[in-house]
């Protein structure tokens, strides 16, 4: 192989990582964010303490549903659009983060396409 070659090869991996990792941050920002706005939710809207709150919004952004009850029609309301909501953001940030390896993988489908 020769140094140019080799040159752009480490080019493409230092950047592939480069991505990988941008993406992987911005991924798990808006998880963060995102819980940050079920934690609020819950503690404004249902009246719940901040460890309940965390509690019941990480619970429905993993996919698991909320833990107690909810004291009136508001919370409920804001449970079930933050529940639609985290299934979105679960889909969305797995996407980004997966984004840079699917791109990846098709650039060397399409590379060995074109060498043969």
């Amino acid at each position: 192989m020769n140094q140019e070659l080799q040159n752009q090869t480490e080019l493409r991996k230092s950047r592939f990582i480069q991505r990988l990792f941008r993406n992987l941050f911005l991924g798990i920002s808006l998880f963060v964010v995102s819980l940050g706005m079920g934690v609020f939710g819950y503690h404004h809207i249902a009246k719940m303490n901040w460890v309940d709150s965390y509690l019941n919004a990480a619970m429905i952004l993993s996919g698991m549903g909320p833990v107690g009850d909810l004291p009136n029609d508001e919370a409920k309301i804001f449970a079930g659009s933050y529940a639609l909501f985290s299934g979105i953001i679960f889909l969305v940030t797995v996407a980004i983060i997966l984004a840079p390896i699917l791109h990846h993988f098709f650039h060397k489908l399409h590379l060995e396409d074109k060498s043969k």
